[in-house]
C-alpha cells in the first residue's frame, strides 16, 4: 500500500526539493571522452521530501516502487534506489559536513528506462534537499560532481558528468553547453521558433550498461593509440582513419560529434541544427553502433512528420527515446503523426514524453 508524505513523516517534511531529468540534443558518448555536450532539462522532475529521522536509522521510501529502505547510521543501503541516496549522504559527509540520520521520501514523474536520466535527477534532488535542510554551502557544479561520484561509487555505474551537470544547471528553455574536462558551462538558446519532441520507443535499454562499458574501453584504447589524453584532444579528424576497426569508427564518432556540438553552440539556424541532429544519429548508428532498428524507425518517422527539422536517439542507446527539433507550435501533432507511422511500420506502441501530453497519467514506474 502506497504511503503518503504525511504518513511517512508524521506530518509535513522539513524541506522539499526537486531536480529535472535531461534530454541530450547533441554530444552523445562524448562526456567520458572529455568532450562537449548540449543537453536540456525535461519538464518531468524527481521530488525529494526530507526531514531528520528522529532516531538512529535512515529511512527512505519511494511510492513509485512502494518500497522502503531502512538502515542504521553506520550501515549501508542495499543496491537499488537507496544506494543513490546513500551515496549522496556519504559523500557530503566526506566534505566534512555532519549529516544526521534522515527520512527521505522520493517521488518522480520521470519515465525510467527512456534515457532521460532519472538517476541524476534523484541524486541532484537529494543533494538539494540536504543543502536546504542542513544549510551547507556547495554550489551547483560541486553538487553535480558529488552526484556523479555517488552514481559511480555507490550505484556502481561508471558514468560521465553530463547527466548530473544538466540536472543541476540546465533549464527547459535553453541548452546547456558543457565542457566535460573543464566543466565550463553556459546556457545557449534553442534555435528561434522551435520546440522539442521526445518520444519513447517502447524498447527498454537492456544492453546499454554492458555496451557502454565496452564503448568506453574502445575509446580509451583509441586515444592511447593516437597518443592523446582523450579523444577530445584529436587535432586532425582525419588521423582517426589510421586506427584499426572498430576503434576507427568509435573515434570517428566522438571527434565528429564534438565538432557538431561546437558548431551548434556557436549558434546556427533551425534547419542546420536539424541537419546536425540527423548526422549525429547516423554516426551513432553506423560508427558507434548503439542504435537499434526500432530507434532508427522512430527517427525516420519523426523526420517525415510535418514540421520536424531533425531527429536522433538520445541517451546511451540500445533502446529508450528519440528527440526531435520541430517548428514551434507543431510538436504535439508531429509527435502523434510519427507515433502512428512508427506503430504501423514496427508494430510497437511508443509514447510522447515531451511535450507532456495533457492527458498524461502519473508515472507508475520505479525510480
Amino acid at each position: 500500500m502506497t504511503v503518503t508524505t504525511d504518513t511517512f513523516f508524521g506530518g509535513a517534511p522539513e524541506v522539499n526539493a526537486s531536480a529535472p531529468g535531461r534530454v541530450n540534443l547533441l554530444g552523445e558518448h562524448t562526456d567520458y571522452n572529455d568532450g562537449f555536450m548540449l543537453p536540456v532539462a525535461t519538464p518531468q522532475r524527481t521530488m525529494v521530501a526530507m526531514s531528520r529521522s528522529g532516531d538512529d536509522h535512515f529511512h527512505f521510501y519511494s511510492p513509485n516502487l512502494d518500497a522502503t529502505v531502512t538502515f542504521v547510521r553506520d550501515g549501508s543501503a542495499p543496491q537499488g534506489f537507496g544506494s543513490y541516496i546513500e551515496g549522496c549522504i556519504r559523500l557530503v559527509q566526506a566534505e566534512g559536513i555532519e549529516v544526521p540520520p534522515l527520512r527521505v521520501y522520493v517521488e518522480t514523474d520521470l519515465p525510467v528506462g527512456s534515457g532521460l536520466s532519472s538517476s541524476a535527477a534523484l541524486e541532484v534532488a537529494t543533494l538539494r534537499a540536504m543543502r536546504a535542510l542542513l544549510g551547507f554551502e556547495l554550489d551547483d557544479v560541486k553538487l553535480a560532481r558529488i552526484a556523479q561520484r555517488a552514481e559511480i561509487e555507490y550505484a556502481r555505474v561508471n558514468c560521465g558528468i553530463m547527466d548530473q551537470m544538466a540536472s543541476s544547471l540546465a533549464d527547459e528553455s535553453n541548452m546547456l553547453f558543457i565542457d566535460a574536462r573543464s566543466l565550463e558551462h553556459r546556457l545557449v538558446p534553442l534555435p528561434p521558433d522551435t520546440e522539442l519532441i521526445v518520444v519513447d520507443s517502447g524498447v527498454a535499454r537492456k544492453l546499454a550498461a554492458s555496451k557502454y562499458n565496452e564503448r568506453r574501453a574502445e575509446c580509451e584504447e583509441g586515444a592511447k593509440k593516437l597518443g592523446v589524453q582523450a579523444l577530445r584532444d584529436v587535432a586532425d579528424p582525419a588521423s582517426v582513419e589510421s586506427l584499426p576497426s572498430p576503434l576507427r569508427e568509435r573515434a570517428r564518432h566522438v571527434v565528429q560529434e564534438n565538432l557538431r556540438v561546437l558548431e551548434a553552440a556557436d549558434g546556427v539556424g533551425a534547419e542546420r541544427f536539424g541537419e546536425l541532429m540527423n548526422a549525429s544519429h547516423l554516426s551513432l548508428r553506423d560508427d558507434y553502433e548503439v542504435s537499434i532498428p526500432e530507434l532508427d524507425a522512430l527517427c525516420e518517422a519523426l523526420r517525415a512528420a510535418p514540421g520536424v527539422l531533425g531527429a536522433r536517439l538520445t541517451g546511451a542507446g540500445f533502446g529508450g527515446a528519440c528527440v526531435a527539433l520541430c517548428r514551434k507550435g507543431q510538436a504535439q501533432q508531429a509527435a502523434a503523426t510519427a507515433l502512428a507511422a512508427y506503430h504501423k511500420a514496427d508494430g510497437r506502441q511508443g509514447r510522447i514524453l515531451v511535450p507532456v501530453p495533457t492527458d498524461r497519467k502519473d508515472n507508475d514506474e520505479p525510480v
